[in-house]
Formats: structure tokens, C-alpha cells, sequence
């Protein structure tokens, strides 16, 4: 296998995030992930792209990039970036609050992630990535 890359780049506006879920399933099936890798990263890019649309303080037009790569090390690794410099930070968010929780999924989900300055501009990049090979609990007697 050779490693693909798709990109996308997508305003920043709230109808952004089904758009990319979607696209990200329809790159998903022609690249006949398993469905675990499939819910796991169309979840973890919704929360992303929920970040960069609400958080990032940017001026009006800008973009939200996200790319999307299969590796020959038998990962898919999802980057969004953004304009806005700001790291995310983990915060403690009560069972009554309705978000917060975003990089708490990142860490339960995620083989790996970070956050890295991107490096041909202004901005960030979020990143997670995703190991192909699933292994499923075998099923009790």
C-alpha cells in the first residue's frame, strides 16, 4: 500500500462539520477502512472541527484546512488547522456541561495526538491518528 493523502479546506461555519464528517466517510469507504476506524475518526473530526469553527478567534473568510492521510504504516492520521494561534487546552468540564470534552476524547480514542504550529503560515494544526489493524475482543463461549 502507498500512502494517499486527501485535502480539504471548508469555511468556518457550523455547517463545516457534517460536511467534513461526511466527506471523511464517503474518503473512509473508498479506502475500505474498518467501520471502528471509520465512527472513531468521523467523531474525532467533528469535535476538531467544532474547536476551529467556535474557538478560533480569526478574521472573517478564513478557512479551516483539514488533510487527511493513509500511511503506509498502516494509520490514518486527520489534521485540522486553523488561523488562530491558540493551543487548546484540556479543561474539567461538570456532567451538566455540553462541551469541554473534546481533547478528553482525543486522548481516550486516538492511537496518538498532538498539536504542532502549522509550518508554511499562520495558525495551528490538531492531529490524531488511528492504527488500521483493530483488534475486536473475541466473542465469550
Amino acid at each position: 500500500m502507498s500512502e494517499e493523502a486527501v485535502e480539504w479546506q471548508l469555511p468556518r461555519h457550523p455547517r463545516s462539520v457534517g460536511r467534513a464528517r461526511e466527506l471523511l466517510r464517503q474518503r473512509a469507504a473508498d479506502w475500505k477502512l474498518p467501520d471502528e476506524v471509520t465512527d472513531n475518526a468521523v467523531l474525532l473530526l467533528s469535535e476538531l472541527m467544532t474547536n476551529a469553527y467556535r474557538h478560533a478567534r480569526v478574521s472573517p473568510g478564513r478557512e479551516i484546512r483539514v488533510r487527511c492521510v493513509l500511511g503506509d504504516d498502516r494509520r490514518l492520521r486527520v489534521s485540522v488547522s486553523d488561523a488562530d494561534e491558540t493551543m487548546p487546552t484540556f479543561r474539567n468540564p461538570s456532567p451538566e456541561d455540553e462541551s469541554g470534552r473534546g481533547l478528553i476524547l482525543l486522548t481516550l480514542l486516538a492511537d496518538q495526538w498532538g498539536t504542532e504550529p502549522r509550518p508554511h503560515g499562520v495558525g495551528k494544526s490538531i492531529w490524531f491518528s488511528l492504527d488500521l489493524d483493530v483488534t475486536t475482543p473475541a466473542a465469550a463461549p
